[in-house]
């Protein structure tokens, strides 16, 4: 771990953002920050700076990590008025740890480079948990120099950091990720309505599968959201649909059939149309509830 403390910058304050900002702050780290919505109450009670625009945040930071929803918000970050562009020098780095686009990731890497600086793009995987807890997965796009530097501060908010390849391999990594959790999601959902539906315990099927090769810590976490019904985020449903939009957009530039990826989807989207854009993405289960008029739970 690196010792020396740095003026870090950190855009993006949400259920993520907080407390992997706070982390680096607690390693000894001078912490300047900005976000669009109300400062949280754990930034405005600790030593950080907040900051009234990005541009301020990379005039003050030599490493500026970006933690918000989609391509546009990194876009509008970075190049917009006030934006994180406007205030960098030669020598500093930026590191993007949202999830956005792969494609438009090294349109931006290409223009922060341009300006002599480095820049990272570090997608995460984990949820609220694995943010508060520091156990992340960070996958990371880069240069390998670059991502040595950054390593040590990674490396008080995740667990298990990998550099996949060069800028834009963090954000494919995350996207394939993505895949992964909503397929599985799925399947646990099938399989415990199922079970319900045909009269077993689902939380005993779901403990004896635990054991099993169906194992798995979507089973373990999810699985127990739909037995009793918690499906407060977590990670909410319209964040995972703009995943898997990244990941179908990007297969169709690619000539790629993703069947299966597509059917989750509709099943975000059926969530969505009955108000659900905010629920955990574990409440997919509701969707095929609804269609087989049956929850998980009731009485067979």
């Amino acid at each position: 771990m690196s010792t020396t403390p740095l003026n870090i910058g950190f855009i993006g304050l949400g259920i993520m953002g907080t407390p992997m900002a706070l982390h680096l702050q607690s390693a000894g780290h001078t912490l300047f920050v900005q976000t669009r919505s109300s400062v949280p109450e754990g930034i405005a009670n600790s030593a950080a700076t907040v900051c009234p625009d990005a541009k301020t945040v990379a005039e003050h930071a030599d490493i500026v990590f970006l933690m918000v929803p989609d391509t546009p918000d990194v876009q509008a970050v970075l190049f917009g008025p006030k934006g994180v562009a406007e205030g960098l020098r030669p020598g500093k780095t930026v590191v993007d740890m949202s999830s956005i686009s792969p494609i438009d990731t090294k349109e931006f890497a290409s223009r922060i480079e341009a300006l002599g600086c480095d820049y990272l793009d570090a997608p995460v995987s984990g949820g609220q948990v694995g943010a508060k807890n520091a156990t992340l997965s960070i996958m990371v796009g880069g240069k390998e120099e670059a991502f040595a530097r950054v390593l040590p501060l990674l490396s008080l908010m995740g667990k298990n950091i990998t550099r996949v390849g060069d800028c834009g391999a963090g954000q494919i990594a995350k996207v394939a990720n993505q895949i992964i959790v909503a397929l599985n999601i799925e399947a646990v959902a099938e399989a415990l309505l199922f079970a319900a539906r045909a009269g077993a315990d689902p939380a005993k099927v779901r403990e004896a599968l635990m054991g099993g090769f169906a194992s798995s810590r979507i089973l373990e976490v999810h699985g127990d959201r739909m037995v009793k019904r918690t499906f407060d985020p977590g990670f909410r449903i319209e964040l995972h649909q703009k995943d898997l939009n990244l990941a179908l957009s990007s297969a169709k530039a690619l000539g790629l059939s993703l069947p299966n990826t597509s059917m989750a989807q509709q099943l975000f989207n059926a969530c969505v149309a009955h108000g659900g854009k905010g629920w955990d993405h574990s409440a997919m289960v509701r969707a095929l509830e609804k269609m087989a008029n049956f929850e998980i739970g009731q009485t067979a």
